[in-house]
């Protein structure tokens, strides 16, 4: 599979690392440019690129970016994907560490990503964005093994949520449907899923006890 990365940062680069180990053809890119990227290609054997050609020809694209550096994305992103190719949204919102108050999270209550779709111009899947980077390189099992870890996932395209939901199999991680994107709050910041280390159970249970009010901590 052709995998576009935009955004090389612990999330970005560790998808790229086992991504490239399990065979995939893995093209990266940063806001820095591809000779900032000459290290991780070294590594992995991904190729460098430019945000503009991430996209181009894959199957699936991640978006692993700071949530403020979103809506300065080129605005045809996604020009010269696959035809049905699925988006993971991997963001988060911080609004006081990182990204400023966001008026469509704030004001119209929209999910984080959900603004992200909006930006973006395509329906995206949310999935990693409470996953511990170093855990996508030290904690993968394979299937029905005991302790394996699941990560929630969350979108309304059923056929992007199935072929994300089966990458992230093929990774070593069990996953969780938690619904459709307007549900996603429930895997946000503060929320009992985020980063939590846990099976298949304890993350549905957790998705369960979440509560739709934002936490004092994480509202700008």
């Amino acid at each position: 599979m052709k995998i576009g990365i935009i955004g090389a940062g612990n999330i970005g680069g560790n998808l790229t690392r086992r991504l490239t180990a399990l065979g995939h053809e893995v093209a990266v890119a940063n806001s820095r440019g591809p000779q900032s990227l000459t290290a991780l290609v070294a590594e992995t054997g991904a190729s460098a690129v430019t945000v503009e050609e991430a996209a181009r020809g894959a199957s699936v694209v991640v978006v692993t970016v700071p949530l403020r550096a979103v809506p300065d994305l080129p605005p045809r992103l996604f020009d010269g994907a696959e035809a049905g190719f699925a988006v993971i949204d991997t963001c988060n919102y911080y609004p006081r560490e990182r990204d400023g108050r966001i008026a469509g999270i704030e004001d119209e209550g929209l999910t984080e990503s959900r603004w992200t779709e909006r930006q973006v111009g395509h329906r995206v899947v949310k999935a990693f964005n409470g996953t511990y980077a170093q855990d996508i390189l030290d904690r993968p099992l394979p299937a029905g093994a005991p302790g394996r870890l699941a990560v929630p996932v969350a979108g309304d395209d059923e056929a992007a949520k199935k072929t994300v939901r089966a990458l992230i199999d093929e990774l070593g991680f069990d996953t969780v449907d938690s619904g459709g994107l307007d549900d996603s709050w429930r895997q946000q910041p503060g929320t009992p899923v985020y980063g939590l280390r846990a099976g298949v159970a304890e993350v549905t249970r957790a998705l369960a006890a979440a509560s739709p009010e934002r936490p004092e901590a994480f509202r700008g």
